[in-house]
């Protein structure tokens, strides 16, 4: 066949404008390509293993890899060799009526836009030609670079590797009826992450099996070969059947090659129509056995070994990525497309198919295009401790927590490092650990809401994957090990920043403060976490809370529990700590930002603007101590530090379930004003950003964490870290005798 240039608008239908090249012809498309196969009462190929069917999930695939290129192409940017290599699969799935595909490769996003092109979904975002969306695509309001939270039709953001799988679990438990594929490059299947996520859930959720990795194993990663690509494929299989998989179906493009010296991984493009043919059969059948294995209680998995960049412009790691030089009118770019070209009779077959693929576009049909009803949690159950008292915060959030996961059976919390050490036993008692063997003795039973892999990026990923979807969901860690599950709790917290739908925040805890954990030395004394967290704010979704006790912190879960599209973080501490506040007083600090717990009067003042609930104990000592010489003092406790920015330091306009409530200048006055201004952390600095751009003291200085040691006692770290109330109170006495010359 030929490719050509097409120019007659009355035979090309509208949403073909922007495709540069047609062909003049495809072999036997009178026969097999005679009328779509899908339609508004056939929702997915009627008979898979029919030649019509592999006929047009040919079309599928090719036309798939045609718009990856030619929208690549088009700003010369962008990732195309990846997802061509997947494209079989890709098509074979679809066509078989799954619509509900996450992914783990960012970079195959232009593949996943033009299939909701196809589909119809971007017409949402004002795409109906394929000029438009060439025009759109990475762009501002447009497609961006990666998978995001915007575009239609698409379930779940893309980003660093080794992420998707939790998607895709996440979809499966909370929706068992529907089949959740999640592609992953052999490039990424370096993670450690995604292979011991996959083996954990199965262990843990053995009855949810409604998920589909697919792997896209085609030899190379970004820039040089995978690191799995001199493996063979019985080595590949055994691994996957090593992680929990009951069935493997491996297609090897070069088992049906024409040619005799067809290279380990092969581009099934480049075959004779027959082999063609054979090869997408294979594929159709693979992912249609493995799809109604994974759907009625088998783990299957696919894999696709298959040449990178099968397709397109270039093969192997060149066909990552476009630069400057890859224009719609270089001979690479320009060759792939011609290679690719369709007739119009194609186009027309695979958008009608696309179209109904399910039961109609992904952006009306996939499970997260609408808002997913939850049980009711009004009138939770408070317990209002006296004023004065000693209680452990993390225990009074632990009861809360119970009764949520009593309510909401598909309420699910994550831990890693066990709730139990973080005086969350009450967590386990009441909702179980989730584990095959029962005990009693542990809280332990293969039925519980309790998810315990010791893998804080599987913790992580689980309860964030819940939020995305429309769960609730609770991520418990020490502050110290959080680190390695930020990446994926960033990545969906920046998506729910432009999700189109309300979901639940993304909520998680995290207990056992740098100051708890003496003993253990700086190993388990790694506070810099907040200062994730308190960059973040900025976005405008972001929320780290800093309740001051076991009344605050069961105030901050409630106002957590009943907002949308938000991070919140919540750190407290696992030891008993006194009453400051009452519940109502709790409330208020939230939604104003801070709090005022003491305030002294002296003929001179001292602020202490404060995170953080134990190291409140220097403070009082300190303000005592400039009590004695005649200071006063007014201790804030900075609970919401969002809510002190001005407006103007945050993008909180341009998310979803946009929050603009910021504490007013006159309020912040009030709570901040003194001669001195001193602020305090038990963790870093960084939280108390927003203090110190609005503090108009005269004399400002910080008291914050430096590095841990193995110590006793809190109060040895304090000294270690020069965070006692005697060097408090003498830098404050220090800096008024400044203010005064």
């Amino acid at each position: 066949m030929s490719a050509q240039m097409q120019s007659t608008p009355q035979t090309l239908p509208a949403f073909c404008e922007g495709i540069q090249y047609f062909a003049d012809s495809f072999p036997e498309i009178d026969r097999l390509g005679a009328s779509p196969l899908l339609g508004p009462n056939q929702p997915a190929l009627p008979d898979a293993s029919s030649e019509a069917a592999i006929y047009q999930t040919l079309l599928a695939a090719d036309a798939l890899r045609y718009l990856t290129l030619q929208v690549t192409g088009s700003k010369s940017s962008g990732h195309p060799g990846g997802f061509a290599s997947s494209a079989d699969a890709v098509a074979a799935l679809h066509l078989l009526g799954h619509r509900n595909m996450v992914t783990e490769v960012g970079h195959h996003a232009p593949g996943f836009y033009s299939a909701m092109f196809l589909d119809t979904s971007l017409e949402d975002m004002g795409i109906h030609t394929v000029a438009e969306m060439r025009t759109r695509f990475r762009e501002r309001h447009g497609l961006l670079g990666h998978l995001s939270g915007a575009i239609p039709g698409l379930l779940a953001p893309a980003g660093p590797l080794g992420q998707g799988q939790h998607f895709a679990m996440a979809g499966a438990y909370l929706h068992r009826d529907k089949l959740f594929p999640v592609t992953i490059g052999d490039g990424g299947l370096g993670e450690p992450y995604i292979m011991s996520a996959f083996q954990h859930f199965a262990t843990a959720y053995p009855d949810v099996t409604n998920y589909l990795p697919v792997l896209v194993w085609n030899g190379y990663s970004q820039e040089h070969h995978s690191m799995v690509s001199l493996w063979d494929n019985t080595r590949m299989t055994d691994y996957w059947r090593a992680h929990g998989f009951d069935d493997v179906y491996l297609i090897d493009a070069r088992e049906f090659a024409d040619t005799p010296d067809a290279p380990v991984y092969t581009d099934s493009t480049t075959f004779g129509f027959d082999a063609r043919m054979a090869f997408t059969g294979a594929v159709l059948k693979a992912s249609d056995d493995a799809a109604r294995g994974a759907l009625s209680g088998r783990r299957s998995c696919l894999i696709i070994k298959q040449l990178k960049g099968a397709g397109v412009h270039a093969t192997g790691a060149k066909s990552h990525n476009l630069y400057a030089h890859h224009t719609l009118d270089s001979d690479d770019v320009k060759g792939g497309l011609q290679r690719r070209a369709l007739p119009i009779k194609a186009w027309e077959i695979t958008r009608e198919n696309f179209r109904h693929a399910g039961g109609g576009p992904a952006a009306r049909i996939a499970v997260t295009e609408s808002v997913r009803e939850l049980p009711s949690l009004d009138g939770l159950p408070l317990t209002e401790f006296a004023l004065g008292e000693n209680h452990v915060p993390t225990t009074a959030f632990g009861n809360v927590v119970g009764e949520v996961g009593k309510r909401d059976p598909m309420f699910v919390v994550t831990n890693a490092d066990g709730n139990e050490a973080s005086g969350m036993a009450n967590i386990n008692k009441a909702l179980t650990i989730r584990h095959p063997t029962a005990d009693d003795l542990y809280f332990q039973g293969p039925s519980g809401q309790v998810y315990e892999p010791l893998n804080e990026d599987a913790c992580a990923g689980l309860a964030v994957g819940i939020a995305l979807f429309g769960g609730r969901s609770l991520w418990c860690s020490y502050e110290s090990f959080a680190i390695n599950g930020l990446p994926i709790w960033q990545t969906v917290t920046q998506a729910m920043a432009e999700l189109r739908r309300p979901t639940p925040a993304t909520v998680c805890l995290f207990t056992a403060g740098a100051l708890e954990q003496g003993r253990n030395g700086w190993t388990h004394q790694r506070p810099e976490v907040e200062s994730y967290f308190a960059a973040m704010m900025r976005n405008g979704n972001v929320y780290p809370l800093f309740p001051v006790d076991a009344n605050m912190i069961q105030a901050s879960y409630g106002w957590a529990l009943k907002q949308k599209n938000k991070g919140i973080v919540i750190t407290a501490s696992k030891s008993p700590l006194p009453v400051r506040t009452s519940l109502a007083q709790g409330d208020a600090a939230i939604e104003q930002g801070a709090i005022v717990l003491q305030e002294h009067p002296g003929k001179q003042s001292v602020v202490f603007a404060v995170t953080g609930d134990m190291v409140l104990q220097p403070v009082f000592a300190a303000a005592e101590k400039l009590a004695e010489s005649g200071i006063g003092s007014r201790i804030v406790a900075v609970v919401n530090p969002r809510r002190l920015y001005r407006p103007g330091d945050v993008l909180w306009g341009s998310v979803s379930e946009p929050d603009g409530r910021f504490m007013d200048d006159d309020t912040f006055k009030a709570m901040f004003h003194g001669d001195v201004l001193l602020g305090i952390s038990g963790g870093p600095s960084a939280p108390l950003e927003p203090v110190l751009l609005r503090s108009q003291a005269a004399q400002r200085d910080v008291f914050c964490w430096k590095r841990g040691e193995t110590t006793a006692s809190p109060q040895q770290l304090f000294d270690f870290n020069g965070m006692n109330a005697q060097a408090m109170s003498a830098r404050a006495l220090a800096m008024l005798e400044r203010t005064a010359s």
